[in-house]
């Protein structure tokens, strides 16, 4: 849990309190208006707890003030927007293996995982050349501890899932991925055969948006849909780790949208070939 969530619990817990005090109150005479253990006042009043909205406007109306349910209302808000936020500076503290465990973990327990990469091959689809080049580059980027070949290995452990009978991946690459190049070109031709070969195999749908496609709505930003119960968008600065029912209809509906451009079998293979031609090896 990030430090800036708890705090921001502990700051609603001690609101919690402060109010409970100022209407005379025990937090027993709390518990039993409202019907809970003596032990949930405790820990929602500690930041040991979140807070429902139901807890919160329970509490406003045992403590005689319905007044405060929409100041309590606003700083659950506010907590819930931290969890959604989550810190590149803090999650790579100590490099990249521990983001990439968590990777490894949301990928077996997701069945299908649709994808936009706008300007890089996805991770799920990247050789251990064309990682290490990404990985290196962001330890330097972000000044960080260079955990690379442990992320590296975490990341081909992830692909594994790729295996499993019971996942699908459905992934769309813009075609600028296939040239944006941060590696040397031996390893960008490679990681475009590895793409190339993908294409078409059971349990994986890869679609290209081309140049010239028209689109009904642009790729803006990366981002993954892990079934339907949660959506990440990684920005340069963090991540969002989205859960709410209108979000994932949005990216749902984005990502259709794109999908729609897309081209897919020997026109896709025809896109991939055409940039690993473009690459000079000489």
């Amino acid at each position: 849990m990030s430090t800036d969530y708890q705090t921001a619990r502990q700051a609603l817990g001690a609101r919690l309190r402060e109010l409970r005090v100022e209407a005379g109150l025990e937090g027993k005479d709390v518990a039993a208006k409202l019907g809970w253990q003596p032990s949930k006042v405790s820990r929602l009043q500690n930041g040991k707890q979140t807070a429902t909205r139901e807890d919160l406007t329970g509490w406003a109306q045992a403590i005689g003030r319905p007044d405060v349910e929409a100041e309590l209302h606003g700083l659950l808000a506010g907590l819930e927007m931290k969890q959604r936020h989550r810190s590149w500076r803090r999650q790579l503290a100590g490099g990249h293996r521990g983001r990439q465990e968590i990777a490894v973990r949301q990928t077996e327990a997701t069945k299908n995982i649709r994808g936009l990469e706008v300007s890089r091959i996805p991770g799920l689809f990247q050789t251990p050349e064309y990682a290490r080049v990404i990985f290196d580059i962001n330890a330097e980027f972000r000044g960080i501890p260079p955990t690379t070949e442990a992320a590296v290995e975490a990341r081909m452990r992830r692909q594994e899932a790729l295996y499993d009978p019971e996942k699908t991946f459905r992934f769309l690459v813009c075609e600028a991925a296939l040239y944006h190049r941060s590696c040397p070109a031996d390893v960008m031709a490679e990681q475009l055969d590895r793409l190339y070969n993908l294409v078409g195999q059971r349990r994986i749908e890869l679609g290209i948006l081309p140049f010239g496609a028209q689109l009904r709505r642009t790729a803006p930003h990366a981002f993954w849909i892990y079934d339907r119960r949660l959506v990440i968008v990684e920005t340069i600065s963090e991540e969002l780790w989205l859960t709410g029912d209108e979000d994932i209809r949005l990216y749902e509906r984005a990502w259709d949208w794109l999908a729609e451009s897309a081209e897919y079998g020997t026109p896709a293979r025809r896109l991939i070939g055409r940039a690993r031609a473009s690459l000079d090896l000489a």
